[in-house]
């Protein structure tokens, strides 16, 4: 094999290393303020009076609907099972009640042109930058050369601001498939040559991968933060443009008070129905509901762990994250960090903004519900360990309510369920009781006992109108953006989008109701949700997959109409659109999964999104970067990649860790490994005997790398 050749200067992964201080917080003890006041000077003048008219409408709202619903179900006296559905509906309706309020002031604030602040302009003059901001992208087991596409569109966005000097990039992986590993490493030198950023885009892979993505960011803060003024966070599929980073940079200097500004990232990319449906959703509606919570939220913001960026300082000095007690799944470390990072530097006295009205960035979404049920159990279980975070000494009571709605984003779900059931339960309760309440009269709603049937029609209709309001509320908004009407297809056809998506999306939610019901089921039964690599590309789910994961939906469907219709039929005619998206689970998730129906749908005018009928310029910098070769073309096996290319094994070799010292933990997969190396008669023997922790064991240390170097083919 030949030699790689020396270069005149060591190649370099990393810059000098820049330590700062971020100590693990006491959850139990009062932070350490530093002189900071209580009340962020960027809180708006106005806030107090925007929360009352926000959550004294939602709950002026429930309480008006709690008494609605006591007047139908009290109108012949009251019954155990009344009250648990009285509760129960008071309980949910607070939910989509604090939607709409928040949903109504988004609608005037997105039609006045809010949703900045901070000085944040969306066009205009860029601001000239003194500061340093670091752009971090955790990566795990991705495809290293989407991933590097996106990085390209997004440095050479910023060479066009003529502010790149102002930024370095940092991909942290946290890859644990050898093969990844070095296809990661490869498309790294290529993204370097490329760009020409050899000073400003590094790579570190952590060969310990604990605390997840938190601890990911955490060990760059510790290495890497002193050099550092602002760092913006990514996702494997994020993409931002230059100007908004310089605008968010820009905003972060003239406001030192400001931990943390997160943007609005808008979903693209979409190419199967389900990720096209999610797509024009967040498109459409988002910013309705981001302008809302922005509005109310002020300076106690929420981060959504990307596509934001934040103050090392506040980052460092009050968002070191402490183990909470316990087993897995609640204890251990923090799975959702974001939301309580945020919550920690808020406690600190720092800023946390929102600026949905700032264009320019941008995200992707899993392509099939079955892919979004992988990712909801983590992001569940997750929630669901804030249990043991809202206790914490000094946090604002906004920043304990983003994590009471995190939690009930979940458990809805089940008491959606008992709410449902519970309604059944009464209505059998009527089918065995005189007078009978059910007789051949088809009425459209039953006749429950203690039920007055007219005003149950009004209780219906009004939670219906104030579920599906923000969607009336977004499309209103919609018709005042012109450029974005057009994008859409136009008033008519971003109408009919609506009308699809709010019927599809109808049949999905019984589905996901049971599905999230079952996850916090699983995880109240002490079941770990793990750490699975997301899966983004468009490949659909195989049919008998999709059997196998929903036919229990099919059947609980079945069961479900079958003990309406012996009810009542009424009953099992109120209850059709539930039934419907369960007993056509399977069709319905392997139609939504599908890449040709929703590319039909494309060409048919609907679902449509501005990115994709006028792209941005960056999201075409990015189809133009996944789109070309990323250099050589390597075996996709990392021990042959290595042997084919000299100048990668020669890096490789340099981004190794120092070599394990006496009295360090042992690695026993390192061991094996490198005696199967040492008594392998060729590559293509050991190939076949090293399993993927023994290869990435071996491919970690330089005696491994050599031995292997040494190996005939």
């Amino acid at each position: 094999m030949t030699q790689p050749e020396q270069n005149t200067l060591p190649f370099q992964a990393l810059p000098p290393e820049a330590p700062l201080a971020m100590p693990v917080q006491d959850l139990h003890a009062a932070p350490d303020m530093e002189g900071r006041g209580r009340t962020p000077s960027t809180s708006p003048a106005t806030i107090g009076l925007r929360r009352f008219l926000v959550l004294g409408s939602a709950l002026a709202l429930t309480a008006f609907g709690a008494w609605r619903t006591h007047k139908v179900l009290d109108a012949n006296g009251t019954s155990i099972l009344g009250v648990v559905m009285l509760v129960l509906f008071v309980a949910l309706f607070l939910w989509i009640a604090l939607a709409f309020t928040s949903s109504l002031a988004g609608f005037v604030s997105l039609i006045t042109r809010g949703g900045l602040g901070l000085g944040i302009t969306r066009s205009g003059p860029l601001p000239t930058l003194h500061s340093r901001t670091a752009l971090l992208l955790p990566t795990y087991n991705e495809p290293p050369h989407r991933v590097m596409a996106g990085l390209k569109a997004i440095y050479t966005s910023l060479c066009e601001t003529g502010q790149v000097d102002a930024f370095d990039v940092f991909i942290l992986s946290d890859t644990t498939n050898p093969d990844v590993w070095v296809e990661e490493e490869a498309a790294f030198l290529a993204l370097r040559a490329q760009t020409g950023g050899e000073n400003r885009i590094f790579y570190r892979r952590r060969h310990n991968n604990v605390e997840r993505k938190a601890g990911n960011v955490g060990e760059w803060v510790r290495r890497f933060g002193g050099a550092y003024d602002q760092m913006v966070t990514l996702d494997a599929d994020s993409v931002m443009s230059g100007e908004t980073l310089v605008r968010m940079a820009g905003a972060m200097e003239r406001n030192p008070g400001v931990g943390l500004i997160q943007t609005l990232p808008v979903i693209v990319g979409g190419t199967t129905l389900f990720a096209r449906l999610q797509q024009f959703a967040g498109r459409v509606y988002g910013p309705v509901i981001a302008h809302g919570i922005a509005w109310w939220h002020g300076s106690e913001g929420n981060y959504w762990g990307h596509n934001a960026i934040i103050r090392t300082e506040a980052f460092a000095g009050q968002a070191g994250l402490p183990h909470v007690p316990g087993r897995k799944p609640f204890g251990g470390h923090i799975l959702s960090h974001d939301f309580v990072e945020a919550a920690l530097m808020r406690r600190g006295g720092w800023a946390i903004h929102m600026v949905p009205g700032l264009d320019g960035s941008y995200e992707e979404s899993p392509p099939s519900l079955t892919d979004v049920a992988i990712r909801d159990r983590r992001w569940c279980q997750g929630n669901l360990q804030h249990v043991k975070v809202l206790p914490t000494k000094k946090l604002h009571w906004i920043s304990r309510m983003h994590m009471v709605v995190g939690i009930g984003a979940y458990v809805t779900s089940p008491l959606w369920l008992v709410f449902l059931l519970t309604g059944i339960l009464i209505s059998l309760q009527a089918h065995f009781e005189h007078p009978e309440y059910f007789g051949d009269t088809k009425l459209l709603y039953p006749h429950w006992p203690h039920v007055d049937p007219v005003q149950a029609k009004y209780v219906f209709i009004g939670t219906m109108a104030i579920l599906l309001a923000p969607k009336l509320l977004a499309y209103i908004a919609l018709m005042f953006d012109r450029a974005t009407c057009k994008g859409c297809g136009g008033a008519i056809r971003a109408a009919g989008s609506v009308l699809v998506e709010t019927l599809i999306g109808g049949l999905i939610a019984p589905i996901a109701m049971l599905i999230q019901t079952s996850g916090v089921l699983s995880i109240l039964s002490g079941h770990d949700s793990g750490w699975n690599t997301q899966k983004r590309d468009d490949g659909g789910v195989p049919f008998g997959v999709v059997v196998r994961q929903y036919a229990k939906f099919t059947i609980f469907g079945l069961l479900l109409g079958a003990g309406a219709w012996v009810v009542s039929p009424s009953l099992f005619f109120w209850m059709t659109p539930v039934l419907l998206g369960l007993v056509f689970s399977i069709p319905l998730v392997v139609m939504t999964s599908s890449r040709d129906v929703g590319q039909s749908f494309k060409k048919a005018g609907l679902l449509l999104v501005p990115e994709e009928t006028h792209p941005p310029d960056v999201l075409l910098k990015t189809e133009r970067a996944v789109e070309e070769d990323h250099g050589p073309s390597l075996p996709h096996d990392a021990l042959r990649a290595l042997r084919a290319d000299a100048g990668l094994l020669q890096a490789h070799a340099a981004m190794l860790p120092a070599a394990r010292k006496p009295g360090d933990p042992i690695n026993p997969d390192q061991l094996v490994g490198l005696l199967k190396v040492s008594e392998a008669p060729s590559l293509s023997v050991l190939e076949g005997q090293l399993t993927t922790k023994e290869k990435a064991a071996v491919l970690g240390c330089a005696e491994g790398v050599a031995a292997i170097s040494r190996l005939p083919a």
